[in-house]
């Protein structure tokens, strides 16, 4: 028997990272105003932990689109996999070649090109799409927060949210 309804306790698992994070520095707050000597430093880490929980986990719950859409998304060993309805593959990240946003699709989806393959579109509802922030984050130069504000951006068009660059030749000057 549950006192949660399951409406408010889905709410705090999308939140579950926020609350943590806030959690902790509260906690690390109270020890800083009210203890001194090594209790004191020890709080003074929760509430540094506590801010960097709760920035991640704000980034994480702007990432959270919804649930319910179709398909699953898995993220192993380095390896996208989305098994969708009617279409579906695997993408490597050290393979990846560019990341795209789809706005013109409902929902919208996620494009992972990777050479010689076929795009993979992934929408960003998928079940299990919470384990493509941290895959993203491990992409070398990507910005999160323009992740972040491009997902919430209306409209119906396509960016490119990330692209590896090709390793550039050397210029050799004369003069």
């Amino acid at each position: 028997m549950s006192f949660i309804r399951p409406e408010a306790r889905a709410a705090i698992w999308r939140c579950r990272e926020l609350i943590a994070g806030v959690g902790i520095g509260v906690l690390g707050v109270s020890w800083v105003v009210g203890t001194a000597g090594l209790i004191w430093w020890l709080g003074w880490v929760l509430v540094a932990i506590g801010a960097a929980g709760t920035i991640i986990g704000l980034q994480r719950l702007r990432f959270r689109i919804g649930v319910g859409g179709p398909g699953v998304v898995q993220v192993d060993e380095g390896q996208i996999s989305y098994f969708g309805p009617l279409t579906g593959g695997a993408v490597a990240l050290s393979e990846l070649e560019r990341l795209r946003l789809d706005h013109t699709a409902t929902p919208a989806h996620w494009v992972l090109d990777m050479p010689g393959h076929p795009s993979l579109h992934i929408p960003v509802n998928a079940e299990g799409v919470d384990a493509l922030f941290d895959a993203f984050t491990t992409l070398s130069g990507l910005r999160t927060e323009r992740m972040l504000s491009e997902l919430r951006k209306p409209g119906s068009h396509q960016v490119v949210i990330w692209e590896r660059h090709a390793s550039h030749t050397q210029v050799h000057r004369l003069h």
